[in-house]
Formats: C-alpha cells, structure tokens, sequence
C-alpha cells in the first residue's frame, strides 16, 4: 500500500463516517424529538457537531483497522493460516458472547434487550459484509471479514456501551460499523498492484 493509497482511503472513510453520523443524527432525532431548535443556528451547530462526531468515529475505525492489520500480519508470522483462522474464530464467538450474554449475567452492566439488539445487528451486518467480501476475492475471506466485523466493532465500541444510553450507543455503532465495512470491503483493491 502507497501513501497515495493510504490518503485517498483515509479521505474516503472520513466522509463514510460523516455521511452516516448525519444520516443516524437525523434518524434519531427525527425518532425521539429529543433536541429542541429554536432557530436556523441551532440546526447549523448540530449538523456541524454531527459532522465532526463522524469524523471522530471514522479516525477511531481506522486505527482499528490499522491495528487489525498489524495484528493479523504478526499472527501470519507466528500461527499457521489454518490455526489463526481457528483463533479468529473463538475471538469473534467469544466477543459476540460477551456482547450478548457475559456483561449482563457477570458485570450487570446493562440491559439485556439492547445488547441483544446490537449484537445481533452486529453479526447480520457482518454476515452480509463477509458474503461480498467472499463474493469480490475468495472463500478464504469469510473468517478474517467477520472477525475484523464482529470482534474489532465490539472492542471498538466497549467505551460506548459503558455510557449505558442506547442513541449514544447508536451515534457510536454505527458510523464505525460503516467505516469497518467500508475498508474492510475495499482492502484488496487497494492493495492490489495493477500492471502497467
């Protein structure tokens, strides 16, 4: 990967997470009413604060997604692809678990509909973004897709889920589970070296 691959995939997950803070700031506050606008200015100031929370959100998906890399190119060098495949797999299970079930019947942290809803909403997205991942390069792309899916999202939004309200949960989940689709789907045509 060039430096002129990395800005122009930077550049482009930034508007990604923008686009979706917007989109999800609209939603809600069309769905609950909860801000009350007194003028023009107000709109402005909360479509300028949706804005920067996108870009916000996409930096933070896109040093998981760097972090994710190091990770799996270390564990290439140290495991064998079939063995690190294995523990990519117990790694999504086990943080889809601790979503779903461990922080309520351990921690009592939150409440159990919600994490429910966001888990499962966690693995139909991943789900669907590991099928065209697989679909665009090869079947061996299925585990390392939902792992980066799955288990990255979750790590990523743990400090989130500690705020215990679920719009702030949703301004948070999802501009990064756009940006993670969104650079995990178009990482092997970055990479990718075309002939000249």
């Amino acid at each position: 990967m060039s430096l002129r691959k990395w800005f122009n995939l930077f550049w482009k997950t930034l508007l990604i997470g923008s686009a979706a803070s917007l989109v999800m700031g609209v939603l809600l506050q069309f769905g609950t009413g909860a801000i009350i606008f007194k003028g023009s200015a107000d709109y402005i100031v909360y479509f300028v604060i949706l804005f920067g929370y996108g870009l916000l959100a996409s930096v933070y998906s896109q040093m998981g997604f760097f972090a994710y890399l190091i990770l799996n190119y270390m564990a290439n060098g140290i495991f064998s692809r079939k063995v690190w495949q294995y523990i990519q797999m117990v790694l999504t299970v086990l943080a889809l678990l601790e979503l779903l079930f461990f922080r309520r019947i351990v921690g009592g942290q939150s409440d159990r509909w919600s994490d429910l809803v966001l888990g499962l909403s966690i693995l139909v997205v991943s789900i669907g973004v590991a099928y065209f991942k697989a679909k665009w390069t090869n079947l061996s792309a299925w585990i390392p897709t939902l792992f980066f899916m799955i288990a990255i999202t979750i790590v990523e939004t743990v400090g989130g889920l500690k705020i215990g309200v679920n719009n702030a949960t949703a301004f948070i989940v999802i501009p990064l589970i756009a940006c993670n689709a969104y650079q995990i789907l178009i990482l092997h045509r970055v990479v990718q070296n075309k002939k000249s």
